[in-house]
């Protein structure tokens, strides 16, 4: 009986093994990506903003994109829209909460071919402790490249508008003129250099 079991135990391994060998592991590098977001304010115009701290790890399935994977994690305090006041209000309770809600997380669950080798990517979006599904529009990866430190590169770009009442961002003011004064869709764009994972 306990041979069976081995048995059967190293024909699950050496079956799941080309799988694993398919994956190529990419991290995402901070220092030369962005995490970029929009929304209206006062109904005339938009502000922009970033996050400035953030790590990701992209599991691609080099025989089959769709099966790949990609894990993201947001530091909600490092957000940045260039006025200091603003920044502190957008961490407080009114918005992201952050020293309730430390973190924004992005976990794939699907991902699918579209056009022109384009990818819909849908993941679980986590914001203010709340997890809804989204859909990020990805543009084709970039050819490898080498860089002068003997590492391997690629790149895309990533894009989805989210409504942020959604994840609990309520806060608003009404305008004398009729209308809010911050806008309730958000437009997320990405752009994101990656780096391969040397083999040990």
């Amino acid at each position: 009986m306990k041979n069976n079991i081995t048995k059967a135990m190293l024909t699950a391994a050496i079956m799941l093994l080309p799988s694993l060998a398919t994956a190529t592991q990419w991290n995402i590098d901070p220092d030369h990506s962005n995490v970029g977001f929009s929304v209206s304010h006062l109904m005339v115009s938009h502000v922009k903003g970033n996050f400035n701290k953030y790590s990701g790890i992209v599991d691609v399935n080099d025989k089959d994109i769709t099966k790949s994977k990609v894990d993201v994690t947001i530091d909600a305090s490092s957000i940045n829209t260039n006025v200091q006041k603003r920044d502190e209000h957008l961490k407080s309770a009114d918005f992201f909460d952050v020293a309730k809600y430390p973190t924004l997380t992005f976990v794939s669950k699907k991902w699918a071919k579209a056009a022109k080798g384009a990818l819909k990517v849908t993941g679980e979006l986590t914001i203010h402790g709340v997890t809804k599904l989204v859909v990020l529009n990805v543009a084709p990866f970039s050819k490898e490249s080498k860089d002068p430190w003997g590492g391997t590169r690629s790149g895309t770009s990533a894009s989805t508008t989210i409504n942020r009442k959604d994840f609990g961002l309520v806060w608003n003011q009404a305008l004398e003129t009729g209308g809010l004064a911050v806008g309730e869709e958000v437009n997320i764009s990405l752009d994101v250099e990656l780096v391969k994972l040397q083999p040990k």
